[in-house]
């Protein structure tokens, strides 16, 4: 077995781990990450696009957001799509000059994978039989295989990036962790095509056959959603199918707008909450996936990530700079604090704008009367846009 020294061992390597990685490694803090899957699986991963103002600063205090400003789109509105009607949220002018940027999470990754590569940072890819130990005592390791051969990594903390099917919170004894959970009866089919966007900005809709999302990820590939009871397969949605059903939830002017092709990906997701309580175990840390997840609709689940990267770089830097174990007592209140705030505008936006089987045509009143009031309130429209554009950390 071949014995392995660091500060920080990161389990994983998604955008959480790899954020987590570089902004360590401006700091001059030593680290390792593990990652069970392989390079080209890590960056080949599509998944959501939407970053809020202070996941953007982030990114630029980490010295990664060179393609983000060339490539990024920024956006300082959405619209929603109600009754036949479009609606536009103006983010900058209800939240004083906030925006969001559209940039894929799968372009977040390949750039910090590149500028971990050009520092020369140390990576175990495609690692097996990954085992954290020994976290709630002073010394804990990592245990894993690779190529045949063994290895015992030694560190001071463990940052467990390695998402909801991860080892790390799966190694904390069940007494001591507490979760809370809510599976939503539908799922959403997401379509990735190379064709321009329907709208310069996203459209949320509301309609009576069910949600829908009209999104991007760049002026030339678009994405786009539709509600879809849990049990559908990928493979009952032609490409057709698919078209004729957008169409049929967008107004008149979106439809003839709508430029239709062969979809490049096609894929089911299921819709839930997650939460882990605490996040902080002894010497290991849950980021991320590995400690809670929201519905897509608030577009949260990666802003998620980078601000618990935050709390925990920070309390880290502060930890080796100053010798102290302030921000690393308080990251778990810190993070739960806003994961909180995020879980329930992803709740209530998923609530307000799917149509779900077991309401009533009195709920489905109530609930259109509540987005109307919304639309038609500064104070309801200035609530929708703070928790879009993302709290302050």
């Amino acid at each position: 077995m071949e014995n392995l020294k660091t500060q920080v061992a990161i389990i994983g390597s998604g955008p959480a781990g790899l954020l987590l990685g570089q902004l360590l490694y401006k700091a001059g803090i030593s680290h390792i990450i593990i990652e069970q899957r392989s390079a080209d699986y890590v960056a080949s991963r599509i998944r959501a696009g939407i970053l809020e103002q202070v996941s953007v600063d982030l990114l630029n205090q980490a010295g990664v957001d060179e393609n983000l400003k060339k490539f990024g789109l920024p956006h300082e509105g959405i619209e929603i799509l109600s009754n036949g009607s479009k609606h536009r949220v103006d983010l900058s002018a209800l939240t004083q000059g906030k925006q969001v940027t559209v940039y894929g999470q799968t372009e977040v990754t390949k750039d910090l994978m590149q500028a971990r590569e050009a520092a020369d940072l140390c990576t175990y890819y495609e690692a097996q039989d990954v085992q954290v130990h020994d976290f709630d005592q002073q010394q804990p390791y990592v245990t894993f295989q690779q190529n045949g051969q063994s290895f015992r990594l030694a560190c001071d903390f463990i940052a467990g990036c390695d998402g909801y099917h991860g080892v790390c919170r799966a190694s904390v004894p069940q007494d001591k962790i507490k979760t809370f959970e809510k599976v939503y009866p539908f799922g959403w089919l997401g379509v990735l095509a190379d064709v321009p966007p329907v709208s310069d900005e996203l459209i949320y809709v509301q309609s009576e056959r069910g949600f829908a999302l009209c999104s991007m990820r760049s002026k030339t590939h678009s994405r786009y959603y539709l509600q879809v009871p849990v049990t559908d397969h990928v493979e009952e949605w032609s490409d057709e199918r698919f078209w004729d059903e957008l169409k049929n939830r967008l107004d008149e002017e979106s439809r003839n707008n709508l430029v239709t092709g062969t979809s490049i990906e096609k894929s089911i997701a299921p819709l839930r909450s997650f939460v882990t309580e605490p996040m902080r175990f002894g010497k290991l840390f849950l980021a991320g996936d590995a400690a809670h997840i929201v519905p897509p609709t608030g577009a949260k689940g990666l802003n998620l990530a980078a601000s618990d990267i935050a709390y925990l770089s920070s309390a880290l830097i502060d930890f080796y700079q100053n010798n102290s174990t302030q921000g690393i007592d308080e990251y778990s209140e810190k993070c739960l604090t806003r994961v909180w705030k995020a879980e329930r505008f992803s709740w209530w936006m998923t609530h307000l704008l799917h149509r779900f089987e077991t309401e009533s045509e009195f709920d489905h009143k109530i609930k259109q009367a509540e987005l109307n009031y919304i639309l038609d309130s500064h104070a309801g429209l200035t609530t929708l846009a703070e928790n879009y554009v993302g709290l302050p950390y």
